[in-house]
């Protein structure tokens, strides 16, 4: 099955009816000093990014204190039986495993497909493989652990899927065309969230089976809950759309669970969820999903992406009326 590219044409900014030049030639600047950092950065070795991932770790957690105050509330609200000199730990550890993922996010920009398959080995490609043999699209469920930009790519150049992932666009459109590219050069389709679904429908009536990747941890917009579930031990609502699709859609369900070996290093494995989702009960997958990903954090916390405010709308469920 050919590889498909689905990389839209870069849109023009409109203010009304009126395209604003101005608008244009800020973000076209923008992105031009921004991708001479990111190629600048992205050519040097291995050894030298690290380097310079220990130095930005010093003045992000250090100096500027990068969202701290949030790492620690969201630590010791999954984590209320550690210490504060054990959250303190965490945190510090977190903050350079941050930097060292961001480093290795701008190295994407020029890594092979070879030194990316030396970093991350991928332990059962054979599992999802025998859907594709069967004429079946499958569903990918990972979250914001470990390296979860290196590992869509392995994906994509390990098992016989074409893999399409749903994605949030960038503002600037010029960047949000870099970044793209970057996902698509081993083959990965980057698809709007807003029209993933639709996207599948097309291929499902084509017969194009795919797998389709969702990171889905992320919290929900509050006018746009459809169900509470409990994670880390919190309860707080929970994106459960992809759910929805493969129950609808009767697509198989994996967790794509990714293990840091070493500083730099990753191993990931798929693990089953549901094999036909629409016998399975209702939220059942997603909460096997969460689950699993709360497995991960428990053993290894440092590696998740506690940055974002993960339990913003924790007690702030609606009370259910007689």
């Amino acid at each position: 099955m050919m590889k498909k590219q689905n990389i839209p044409d870069i849109c023009l900014l409109k203010y009304g009816n009126e395209i604003s030049l101005s608008a244009i030639m800020i973000h076209f600047l923008v992105f031009i000093l921004f991708y001479l950092f990111i190629f600048l950065i992205s050519i040097l070795p291995f050894r030298i990014i690290y380097i310079i991932s220990d130095i930005v770790f010093l003045i992000l957690y250090y100096v500027v204190g990068y969202r701290k105050k949030v790492v620690l509330e969201n630590l010791s609200i999954a984590f209320p039986e550690k210490s504060k000199d054990e959250l303190t730990l965490i945190t510090k550890k977190f903050y350079r495993h941050f930097t060292d993922i961001f480093m290795e996010t701008i190295k994407s920009f020029t890594i092979s497909e070879k030194q990316l398959k030396q970093r991350v080995v991928l332990t059962n490609p054979e599992l999802p493989d025998a859907y594709y043999d069967n004429n079946q699209s499958v569903m990918i469920l990972s979250g914001h652990y470990a390296n979860w930009e290196w590992v869509s790519s392995v994906v994509e150049t390990s098992i016989k899927y074409n893999l399409s992932v749903a994605y949030k666009k960038i503002s600037n459109k010029y960047i949000d065309k870099l970044f793209k590219r970057n996902r698509n050069k081993f083959g990965v389709t980057p698809v709007s969230s807003k029209e993933f679904y639709s996207y599948i429908l097309s291929n499902l009536k084509n017969e194009n089976y795919q797998a389709y990747g969702f990171i889905a941890d992320q919290s929900p917009n509050f006018n746009k809950i459809k169900y509470w579930g409990t994670f880390m031990g919190v309860e707080v609502p929970i994106i459960n759309g992809p759910e929805a699709i493969a129950r609808k859609l009767n697509l198989p369900v994996f967790y794509f669970r990714t293990e840091r070996v070493k500083r730099g290093f990753y191993q990931s494995t798929f693990v089953l969820l549901e094999e036909k989702p629409k016998k399975a009960e209702p939220n059942q997958i997603t909460d096997r999903y969460i689950l699993e990903l709360e497995k991960q954090i428990r053993k290894n916390p440092e590696y998740y992406f506690w940055t974002h405010k993960r339990f913003k709308h924790m007690h702030k469920k609606p009370k259910q009326k007689d």
